[in-house]
Order: structure tokens, then sequence, then C-alpha cells
């Protein structure tokens, strides 16, 4: 039987990550307990986390002690370790936590113990495998993002059928399987230039014309067909949580405001937009910046004020500003600007909610916004899993790409992924080349 050491970080990106090795024997190391009681005053998610595992490892005690091992529910063991004597080279300090929990890893391998150590600390393992331990990354929440949903695909058709659509206003196509809100853009399968683009519906369990393929929502027009669906998504009202990945300047967030400003202030479908962002960029919260929340958050919002300028942008000549229009709508509760880190507890009916450099969350983090969505409420999450801030997390185990592969199939779910950047010709460039 395996013996999996737990890393701290591992904890912390998904509290229940102890129940998760089935049959297994799973170590927490003492200096484990004592990291996470540095985290248990905080606010934000890795505080909740540490108060969370204190409750689950609180009520494992009634089954026994903690210092032996307890049975789980799934058949395995569970044990906090005190011990960390595990003689490590003098080249180690050994005044870390990270050495101390290495430390005890090497002590239950000398005991006999068949050691897995899981760390998100890419370093940590890289360290655990020098001192011929295995090592392996927390793979419970991973995706191969090799295969991830694209939302979209290609599909040769017969020319007839192209015209039947177009004429019908549907086309089914036994064989053929699509996920619920699936695009599709049918070619002519004897080539020339005949194609269309649709929309599987679940409902129908057929393709469908996009309602919305030449809408301009608040001005802004699609500028590829990625776009389009995205469009289509966005205003669909049967859909109720979006995700737009792509690569930067693709018109994710643009388009997510723009849609909102639409909705909203226009077609009065939504109370009001709120639009969120995890504070991850430097690794400090937006406390350890002068000022009142909102000065604070302006340091952090910059792109999301960089998008409303443009698309509140006054005609020529006009002695009003984007920044006057901006300040109003804030003053009238119309638009509302929020680090992620405040809205747990909340509940959010009759919102469209913008989530903006959501590949910076964790899949619990994610789990969590979902979960304010009251009744009538939108969520769109928009980012690009090749630009993590955030040094526990990866393109295949963030929470963005992961709600992707959960959601998809599901009929209140889109998605939509960007291959194009319409930023400028120099952006395009750059991110193809870097």
């Amino acid at each position: 039987m395996k013996t999996f050491v737990l890393d701290t970080n591992v904890i912390l990106h998904d509290p229940l990550a102890m129940f998760a090795f089935h049959g297994a024997r799973v170590v927490i190391p003492l200096t484990v307990i004592e990291e996470l009681d540095t985290f248990k005053r905080n606010n934000d998610e890795r505080g909740r986390s540490a108060r969370l595992v204190a409750r689950q490892l609180d009520k494992l005690r009634q089954k026994g002690k903690l210092s032996e091992w307890v049975d789980l529910e799934h058949g395995g063991k569970l044990k906090v370790e005190m011990q960390v004597s595990g003689g490590l080279p003098t080249s180690f300090s050994q005044h870390t936590k990270d050495n101390e929990i290495l430390s005890c890893a090497q002590y239950l391998k000398k005991q006999g113990e068949n050691v897995v150590f899981i760390s998100k600390d890419i370093n940590l393992r890289i360290k655990a495998e020098a001192l011929g331990l295995e090592a392996q990354d927390y793979e419970k929440s991973k995706v191969d993002i090799d295969v991830l949903y694209t939302g979209w695909r290609e599909t040769a058709v017969e020319a007839g059928a192209i015209d039947s659509f177009f004429k019908d206003k549907r086309l089914a196509l036994p064989g053929v399987q699509f996920l619920p809100n699936e695009f599709a853009v049918l070619k002519n399968a004897a080539g020339g230039s005949q194609s269309a683009l649709a929309r599987f519906d679940a409902k129908a369990a057929a393709l469908v014309p996009i309602a919305k393929s030449d809408a301009g929502p608040w001005g802004v027009k699609p500028l590829n067909t990625e776009q389009r669906f995205a469009i289509e998504l966005l205003f669909n009202k049967d859909i109720q949580l979006v995700s737009l990945i792509g690569v930067p300047g693709s018109g994710k967030t643009m388009l997510s405001l723009a849609a909102g400003l639409q909705q909203t202030l226009e077609d009065k479908i939504f109370r009001r937009i709120l639009v969120g962002r995890p504070v991850v960029a430097v690794g400090h919260d937006i406390g350890f910046l002068p000022g009142t929340k909102q000065e604070k958050l302006t340091n952090w919002m910059g792109a999301i004020y960089d998008n409303l300028s443009f698309l509140l942008e006054r005609p020529k000549g006009s002695l009003e500003t984007t920044d006057m229009d901006i300040q109003m709508l804030v003053e009238e509760g119309t638009l509302e600007i929020e680090a992620v880190t405040y809205l747990r507890g909340r509940s959010l009916p009759n919102l469209f909610i913008i989530i903006d450099d959501a590949q910076n969350l964790t899949p619990h983090e994610v789990k969590t916004i979902i979960s304010r969505a009251g009744k009538g409420a939108k969520i769109i999450l928009t980012g690009d899993p090749y630009q993590i801030d955030n040094y526990y997390l990866d393109a295949s185990s963030n929470g963005l790409t992961y709600l992707v592969e959960r959601f998809k199939g599901q009929p209140i779910f889109g998605h939509m992924t960007f291959t194009k950047s319409e930023r400028s010709p120099l952006a395009a460039l750059a991110s193809d080349l870097l």
C-alpha cells in the first residue's frame, strides 16, 4: 500500500485532498498543520481552506488519535506525523518548513513505507526526487489542455444539406455527436465557398442558425467567426454560464463588457454589471496599497477600465470624459468592480457577472464564485490558460480549464476558444512569435 505525504500547498489548493487517495494511507506532517495555523485568520481563500481542513481533522479525531492511523470512509487511513528527523543531507537547510516536510517523508521511507510525496511546488518535487523519493503533482483537478473542448468545430456536409439548413432553419446530422451549445462551421464536402454557421440546440436535437450572427453589442462588431459564436453565447437567455478562453487581444473581455452594457443599460435584462478579477498579479492583497478599497482596486483593474473607456468613448470634441461616465455608472450602482476575494458569501441575482483573468483561480475558488449566482444571473469567465500568475497553478490545473472540462455537455453552459488576436498586428505577431 502506498503512503501519500501531502504538502501544505496541496491542502490549500483542495481542502478535501486528504480524502482523494482512495484505499491508500495519507500522512499530513505536523509541520503542515503549523503552516495551516498561520493562514487560518486570513479572509482570503487560503484562510478559508485552512479552517476547513482544521474542521475536517477535528471530525476525524472522533474516530481515534490522529497520531496513529485513523480509518477513512474510502477504505484508506490518515495520520498526522510528528517525526521530522529524516536525516537530510547537510546541504539542505534544517530550519525551513519545506525541508521539514521533506524530512518527514524521508523518515517514513526509512521506516519501510512506500512513500509518494505530493506537492504543487515544482522545486520541492525536484528536491524530493534528489533525495530518492517518488514525487508527484496533485492530479485530481487536472485536465488535458491539449484536448480541451474548444466549443466549435468544422463539419463537412453535402451541398444539399447546407441548402436545406438555410431553408428549414435546422439540420439534423445522424451519426454526428454534438454537445449542447456547441457550434459548427458547415462546409461543402465537395469543395467551394458554400458554408454556414450553426449552433447545436439540445432541445431540438439539431443544428440551428445563430440568432446574433451580425449583432454589434454596444457598437462592437465581431471581427471573426469565433467572436460571432461568442456573441451568440453572451446573448442567449438559456445559457447561464459562459467561458471564453483565448490568446491576448482576442476580444474576450471587450465582448463580455459590451454584451453586459447592452443587456443592462439598453435591454434592461439585468439589474447591473459586476466585474471581478483575482488580485494575484504581484502576490499581494489590495490591503498593501494606499487609499480606499475603490482606489486600491483601480490599480488592479486597469484592463477593465481600459476596455470600459473604449466602449464609453465620447465623440471627438465632447467636453465630457469617459472617466466621468464610468464613475457615474459606479455611483448609480449599475456597474460594480470588485476583487473576487469579496464575492464569497454574497447572493447575486439578476446580475451580468464577468470574472476576468479566471485562469488565476483554483477549481475550488471557481466553484465558490459560481455558487454565488442567484436567479436570473449570468456568469462569464474569461482568461488565457497560458498566462498564469499563480505559482501553484498551470494550464492544466487552473479553475478555468477545470470548469470547461466539467461543464461541457450541460445545456446551460457554453464555451468558446479564441485563436486569433484582433488587438493589433503587433499584438497578433507577439502571440505567434513570443
